[in-house]
Parts: structure tokens; sequence; C-alpha cells
């Protein structure tokens, strides 16, 4: 590899990369996603997305917050609940994740698969 490509291969842009940081993590998007639908409890999302953990899904709702995607509200009850909502950033994500979608159904229609056309 010669000097510029590896120049060329430094400079990733940012955006993509403070992306990708927040949805390269597992969870992350399918979160985003049920939260599209409406605001919900955090009862309702764990159930709404299977094999997530309790744990896994209040860390990812602090960093979806700590990024300024999602406010947790509390509801004074009783009984006390909390729930989640995307803030406008947050609901801002509606036609990436709209279009991601549609890309998978055409690209990747097995479950994950990588169609033929783009095997080595």
């Amino acid at each position: 590899m010669t000097n510029g490509d590896e120049q060329a291969c430094k400079k990733v842009d940012a955006g993509m990369t403070r992306v990708f940081e927040l949805f390269g993590k597992r969870w992350t998007g399918l979160i985003v996603s049920v939260l599209l639908q409406r605001a919900v409890h955090f009862a309702e999302l764990r159930r709404a997305i299977p094999g997530i953990s309790e744990r896994m899904l209040s860390d990812r709702l602090t960093q979806l917050a700590g990024a300024g995607l999602v406010v947790r509200e509390v509801d004074a009850g009783p009984p006390l609940r909390v729930s989640y909502r995307l803030t406008e950033a947050g609901r801002a994500l509606e036609p990436a994740l709209k279009e991601l979608g549609r890309w998978a159904e055409l690209h990747l229609p097995d479950g994950g698969d990588c169609p033929e056309r783009f095997r080595g």
C-alpha cells in the first residue's frame, strides 16, 4: 500500500463514523424502529424486541438518550412507570430506516444471507 492509499483509508467521513458508532451496536436500530411507532413503556419495548435483555435495553436507551434521540419520561402513576419516546432528531431517522428496510427486502431476502451476485 502506498502512502497515498494509507491516507485515503484514514479519512472516513466523520458523520458516518458517528452514525455507525451508535447504530453499529446491536439492538439500537430495532429500538428506534419500535419507538418510531409511538412512545412505549420499558416492558413493552422489551417484549417488542425478542432476545434483548433488560440490562442491554437499558444501556441502549441510555446511549440513545445521550445522543439526543430518546427522551425518558416518568409517568406518575400509580403505578410509577417509565416510558420512552423519540425526540425530533430521533423521528428524523424514519426516512433513513425505512430506506434501509426496503434495501434489506431487496438485497437480504433470506434473513441476512448475502445474495449470490455479491459473493466473492
